[in-house]
């Protein structure tokens, strides 16, 4: 079984940053890729950017060039850096982490943007 805890969620104003930390712990098979979704209110859940094992990224085109996957190996740790944070940005940010023994979820973080 593996675990996935996100950390890093909370209120920030327009054009401010985050750092989203997603925790990976358990029987990690590899390699894996590391997702990060978001889920407004009211809205569908959708990808904001994933990471492969071996550091492949891809972004949605709504968050490229503002945010930043990145992974730490030796850790089971992924990041998701926001930079210049928009009010259309804030949402439930969950980490996904799909692996060939399944795909597993945290619970997700908050994140909130002022106008």
């Amino acid at each position: 079984q593996v675990q996935l805890v996100e950390s890093g969620g909370g209120l920030v104003q327009t054009g401010g940053s985050l750092r989203l930390s997603c925790v990976a712990s358990g029987s990690i098979f590899s390699p894996n890729t590391v997702v990060w979704y978001r889920q407004a209110p009211g809205k569908q859940r959708e990808l904001a950017a994933t990471i492969s094992t071996g550091g492949n990224t891809n972004y949605a085109d709504s968050v490229k060039g503002r945010f930043t996957i990145s992974r730490d190996n030796a850790k089971n740790t992924a990041y998701l850096q926001m930079n210049s944070l928009k009010p259309e940005d804030t949402g439930v940010y969950y980490c996904g982490l799909n692996t060939r023994g399944g795909m597993y979820w945290g619970q997700g973080t908050q994140v909130t943007v002022s106008s």
